[in-house]
């Protein structure tokens, strides 16, 4: 049975795309079959595959960090925002302008399309890492949720919630994102990382201590800040996270290589093993 864990995020850009990446690496050294997958991305930092098709380009450095090439079904929803309206990509294919309402309108006849995407992507394959978008508690746009929390709970998919401690707030943003998850959600949450810590990780002890204490959920990881040369989204909420230029495939591999070195010295690995219903190391 194919196995799923899901990375959300307490908001965008908390490194969802560059954990959900790294995991997808070590997953595949680790020897399991992995694949990459998330529903929808809002992003115009475009990668087209072979056929003419299009998809987010995050999602094609996961699956080179899975060994996979790029394929639409890892992100069957594509929105761009060329300045006016939503560009809206459907499993690859353009479907035209369209806008905010009408795309509202339009999300709950997708579900097929996300449970045959997904289906596709878990046919032999070990487990399928699926990363979130944004907040998962946009409380305006709960009832109409396909790519954060209202995905886990389709699919049961256990989820890790990753926070930012640079910006400050981790605790509130933490805290605040579990209680407003209503009780059908929240217990799919199985566990935290704290990501991009600055300076002595020592220091952070108490950091993990009080998260676990006050949240009832085991602290995964404590992750440092890292300078990394793989785009991460689109530049839409720093210039650390936008395009960077394009990497030769054995650089590329370099950089995946050294993200999974990097979180293997920080991530509880035998605890998210658990949590997938996979041995790690």
């Amino acid at each position: 049975m194919t196995q799923r864990i899901m990375i959300v995020g307490t908001s965008s850009g908390a490194g969802k795309s560059t954990l959900t990446t790294g995991l997808c690496r070590i997953l595949k050294q680790e020897g399991y079959r992995v694949a990459p997958f998330k529903s929808q991305n809002m992003s115009n930092n475009k990668y087209v595959l072979p056929s003419g098709k299009e998809m987010a380009k995050s999602q094609a450095i996961a699956a080179a960090a899975c060994g996979l090439p790029p394929h639409e079904d890892m992100n069957p929803i594509l929105l761009k925002l060329p300045g006016q309206g939503i560009d809206l990509v459907l499993r690859g294919e353009p479907q035209g302008l369209t806008t905010s309402e009408a795309y509202s309108l339009r999300k709950p006849t997708l579900w097929p399309m996300l449970e045959d995407c997904m289906e596709t992507l878990a046919k032999d394959r070990d487990v399928v890492v699926v990363e979130g978008a944004g907040s998962p508690v946009e409380l305006n746009l709960e009832d109409e949720d396909l790519v954060n929390m209202g995905l886990a709970r389709h699919f049961n998919i256990p989820v890790l919630l990753v926070a930012d401690i640079d910006r400050g707030g981790v605790f509130a943003s933490v805290m605040g994102t579990l209680m407003l998850l209503p009780k059908t959600q929240r217990h799919l949450i199985r566990g935290i990382i704290i990501n991009r810590m600055r300076g002595d990780a020592a220091r952070f002890e108490g950091v993990r201590q009080k998260m676990e204490e006050v949240t009832g959920l085991p602290v995964v990881g404590m992750v440092p800040f890292m300078h990394l040369l793989l785009e991460d989204e689109d530049g839409l909420v720093d210039s650390a996270t936008g395009p960077k230029p394009p990497l030769s495939p054995e650089t590329l591999d370099q950089e995946l290589d050294r993200l999974a070195r990097e979180l293997r010295d920080c991530l509880d690995l035998r605890v998210l093993g658990e949590i997938m219903g996979l041995p790690l190391a």
